[in-house]
């Protein structure tokens, strides 16, 4: 990664607010002089494009951004970043109350609050400097991915589903959630695989997550989550890619970097 002593720090900021995210470049100028800025990316689908394209040092995030949240730009850094290059310092910016900012104190990813106050930035831009100097690009990913499993669990899981509707022409079929090998997310969908058929239904993973039985249910990629049971093994290919075959089914998964910890040999 960039070190301050050498090339100039480069810092990305996403906000979908105009106003706050000039007043966090001006107050992060004033403490930071040095810092070279990007381009603002003003939602979330702009931030994954523009991060993967410049490769900034720093990332600050809002969490609350049209197309995707600052989570789900995480989220999708740490499945996705090419291990050849240093994965970007994340800092999130939230508007959040005290018992979220907890959640995000015990993943020990910084944050700062809206609106930035210059002591408060000061005291993280501290932080991040020093982590610049100190901290390896490999180190950095494996550090996020595991603060970003913890941030994935934060949540309140609403009743459990044990039947899933999906329409089909005219009729909706209704599918049981045991029947279920796994789903994959396309476009506006999911995608219902069981053994001898496949449905549509039009919700998210976001929403459909939580109401899975996380003991049966095992997210391995942010567009797949599969039915534990339902897999035979698990192999790593010569590149380091983890995939997962099936009892039922002849096509192969693929596990993310994100998740592929939950396959580690026992």
């Amino acid at each position: 990664m960039t070190s301050p002593s050498s090339a100039p720090v480069r810092a990305l900021i996403a906000e979908d607010e105009p106003l706050l995210a000039a007043a966090l470049a001006r107050t992060l100028a004033a403490v930071w002089p040095a810092l070279q800025l990007e381009p603002l990316a003003e939602n979330g689908v702009r931030a994954v494009e523009q991060i993967f394209s410049s490769r900034p040092d720093l990332v600050f995030l809002d969490i609350n951004m049209p197309g995707k949240s600052g989570l789900e730009v995480a989220r999708e850094m740490a499945e996705e970043w090419p291990q050849e290059y240093p994965f970007p310092l994340l800092v999130f910016v939230t508007a959040y109350d005290q018992y979220a900012v907890q959640a995000f104190d015990l993943a020990a990813i910084d944050y700062v609050l809206k609106p930035v106050s210059e002591m408060r930035l000061s005291d993280t831009v501290g932080r991040l400097q020093a982590r610049l100097a100190t901290t390896g690009g490999d180190r950095e990913l494996q550090q996020a991915i595991g603060q970003l499993r913890q941030l994935h669990q934060v949540a309140a899981a609403p009743e459990k589903l044990n039947m899933i509707r999906a329409a089909v022409g005219n009729q909706v079929r209704l599918i049981p959630v045991a029947d279920v090998l796994y789903f994959e997310a396309t476009d506006k969908y999911i995608n219902v695989v069981t053994a001898n058929s496949e449905s549509l239904i039009r919700t998210s993973l976001k929403e459909l997550i939580p109401q899975l039985d996380a003991s049966q249910f095992w997210q391995i990629h942010r567009s797949t989550v599969v039915r534990i049971q339902a897999v035979s093994a698990a192999q790593r290919g010569d590149s380091g890619k983890l995939t997962l075959t099936l009892h039922a089914r002849p096509e192969t998964l693929t596990v993310s970097r994100l998740f592929a910890h939950l396959f580690r040999q026992m």
